[in-house]
């Protein structure tokens, strides 16, 4: 029988970001890709992320963040997530700051006095390898890669940053005007990515707005994506076609985003909703190895 069989969870979202918070922080229980896609069936709670809370590892964290797709596949990010963790935590506790720790690394959250969560996403990385892609480009604010037409691609030349996970962000004037479900697994797959990408459209309103639409690795169309919306906003500063402080509209909502200057982290502001609690019926286990 699966640990998660009866066990509580609460379903949530970050600006429409669906996510699923399941805390075992008091149980040794390990959960699989498996029992993860059983959650997301049909018959099951629909999540773009499944946030675990484990027992936590490191001195002074609160717990370990075991984040999965509603794939199966895991992530080691998720800025929209954690803003609902922080919040299922600081209900109960009366904290309004914490540290978790993630395959990312150590995230530090907190509440502010407007009731908006912030996540302390840490540093971007730019290094090919870091990112990672298949082979070197010197300079990932923009690299070769295109769909569509040679002559007349419909997409092409993203900047691509590893904010906890990879992104590549492609710069056009009408985030609605692509096809986002047919081009995304393509792209999400393309070779260059050894791990799978998030691919953004972006589009620059002005220096402090940015516009953008997101195909979710491991999750696919997503209205919104923390990570993604603080990839772009990093990319647009290194293109200095944006300030270092920008505001990020999603289809689900808004988030600001600030690439600190003083140690390069990147913070990530936004509401975290609560919608209902529940517990999972055996039943979707009952195939899971």
């Amino acid at each position: 029988m699966s640990a998660l069989a009866n066990h509580a969870f609460a379903k949530m979202n970050g600006i429409g970001n669906e996510i699923v918070v399941v805390d075992l922080r008091d149980s040794s229980a390990a959960v699989t890709s498996a029992e993860a896609r059983a959650i997301a069936s049909p018959a099951g709670v629909s999540f773009d992320q499944l946030m675990l809370l484990q027992p936590p590892r490191v001195e002074g964290t609160e717990a370990f963040i075991r984040i999965y797709n509603n794939d199966g596949s895991e992530a080691a990010a998720c800025g929209n997530g954690m803003r609902c963790v922080a919040r299922r935590l600081f209900e109960a506790t009366g904290q309004t700051a914490a540290t978790f720790e993630t395959k990312a690394g150590l995230l530090n959250c907190w509440q502010g006095a407007d009731g908006l969560y912030t996540v302390d996403m840490g540093p971007p990385k730019f290094a090919w390898q870091d990112i990672p892609l298949a082979e070197e480009f010197r300079d990932t604010r923009s690299i070769e890669l295109q769909i569509g037409p040679i002559d007349a691609p419909v997409l092409h030349t993203p900047s691509v940053v590893n904010m906890g996970n990879p992104h590549a962000i492609f710069w056009v004037d009408d985030v609605n005007a692509y096809d986002l479900g047919r081009f995304g697994p393509l792209l999400e797959n393309h070779p260059i990515f050894p791990e799978r990408a998030n691919i953004t459209l972006a589009h620059i309103v002005d220096r402090d707005h940015i516009t953008i639409r997101t195909w979710e690795r491991g999750a696919g169309l997503t209205k919104a994506c923390g990570s993604a919306a603080s990839a772009t906003a990093v990319a647009a500063a290194r293109l200095k076609r944006a300030n270092r402080v920008v505001q990020i509209t999603l289809p689900g909502g808004e988030l600001s985003i600030e690439w600190r200057e003083g140690d390069d982290h990147v913070l990530m502001t936004g509401t975290a909703t609560f919608e209902y609690e529940g517990r999972f019926d055996p039943a979707l286990f009952a195939s899971v190895n």
